[in-house]
């Protein structure tokens, strides 16, 4: 066993609201106080360590997560800083590129700020990807830009409610075109970007995360396969929750803690899906509503009644 003293700092904690210092063995928390106090452990453990005024918390928990999809972003193109259209073009061509083949995953784009106040046109994907499969997201996840050659892929998509031949696709749509792209990443991409999300949560202080999973998001195979995973290697734990239907039942049989997470009501504002009282200002809808007020109403007594 390891004793360590951590003294100088500012320790966040019920226990002792003015507690500077902190004695830990191995990985449990021993005793904290003063770093006045602390003199009576020094004799006593193996390590000392100077805070310098450093704050020391509980680790944080991250209570909305899409594990793989997180990792996939954290290794992927991000378009989060793309300021208008050409330079998403020219990130998407620059990452093509460099890409060997498949189809091509990018996320985080947000028109809202864009002097062009447009998004890129799926002519305009095409031509920049030279023609690969290419699913973009945008920073609210509630819609996507897709490439002709990924449209092609999940051909229903035409036919669904949120699909725009300009590339700009929505509810049902968006979803059917994000299930093909992700049936892409394999199984060894899918434990890479697993552990890069766990990796990257560890280094942000974050000691637990709840996987929001459902048919929609991830599919099944990467719920199971995620809470393998984090039962098996060291990092940040998880606590799935699956949102599947009414009722608890497909939650039950994938070992999820809770028939929660994202069981859509509506979308998000950005995507023009949340759902509204009155029309956008600059689209002629309400947004989309996914499930009724009784199906809602259904969900919540079957779960209470399962405890």
């Amino acid at each position: 066993m390891t004793t360590t003293l951590y003294v100088g700092g500012h320790v966040y904690s019920t226990a002792d609201p003015f507690a500077t210092a902190i004695v830990t063995e191995d990985d449990h928390v021993a005793w904290l106080g003063s770093d006045g106090a602390a003199l009576a452990h020094r004799a006593d453990v193996d390590e000392i360590v100077e805070l310098d005024g450093a704050l020391v918390t509980p680790a944080f928990v991250d209570a909305h997560v899409h594990t793989t999809s997180t990792g996939l972003t954290l290794t992927g193109l991000d378009l989060s800083a793309a300021p208008g259209v050409d330079e998403l073009l020219d990130q998407v061509e620059a990452y093509c590129r460099q890409a060997r083949g498949g189809v091509i995953l990018g996320h985080g784009w947000d028109e809202s700020a864009w002097p062009e106040q447009r998004v890129p046109t799926r002519q305009e994907i095409d031509r920049a990807s030279y023609g690969s499969a290419v699913y973009l997201s945008r920073i609210d996840v509630h819609s996507c830009l897709a490439s002709s050659a990924l449209i092609a892929v999940a051909p229903d998509a035409k036919q669904q409610t949120g699909f725009d031949d300009n590339g700009w696709l929505k509810q049902q749509a968006h979803h059917t075109v994000r299930a093909a792209a992700f049936e892409s990443v394999t199984a060894g991409q899918q434990r890479a970007a697993q552990r890069t999300a766990r990796q990257e949560a560890a280094s942000l202080g974050i000691g637990m995360l709840h996987e929001l999973g459902g048919p929609d998001i991830s599919g099944p195979d990467d719920f199971i396969a995620l809470l393998k995973l984090a039962a098996e290697e060291p990092g940040p734990e998880i606590v799935g929750y699956w949102g599947e239907g009414v009722g608890p039942s497909a939650a039950l049989k994938l070992g999820a803690r809770g028939a929660a997470g994202d069981l859509f009501i509506d979308g998000a504002i950005g995507s023009r899906t949340a759902l509204l009282r009155e029309p956008y200002r600059d689209e002629a809808t309400v947004g989309a509503q996914y499930l009724t007020v009784a199906e809602i109403r259904d969900h919540i007594i079957a779960c209470s009644v399962e405890g």
